[in-house]
């Protein structure tokens, strides 16, 4: 069809792993996320719950340092925080 533009359909990240660390207070949260991280594959997401008040400060510190993960979804529910992860390649993407 001339003219005419297909929209992709976003589709939602398929979660490969779920780490649910509640109960658990600093560093436990952050040493978790650290060792799940290890076992992804590049392009896969993972998710992580937590209810430790320092891990939204951690979670988020972390995905800046590390080049490799980015946070593709953070909700914040009264003291329970999910945030999703994705690997990304080699070339940040």
């Amino acid at each position: 069809m001339r003219g005419t533009k297909m929209l992709k359909e976003k589709k939602e990240p398929e979660i490969v792993k779920e780490l649910d660390t509640t109960g658990l207070f600093c560093p436990e949260p952050l040493f978790q996320l650290r060792e799940l991280s290890e076992k992804v594959e590049i392009g896969q997401c993972f998710k992580v719950v937590a209810d430790d008040p320092a891990a939204e400060e951690d979670f988020k510190r972390w995905a800046k340092r590390v080049t490799d993960f980015e946070i593709i979804d953070f909700v914040k529910n009264g003291n329970l925080l999910s945030f999703t992860f994705r690997k990304k390649n080699d070339g940040g993407e």
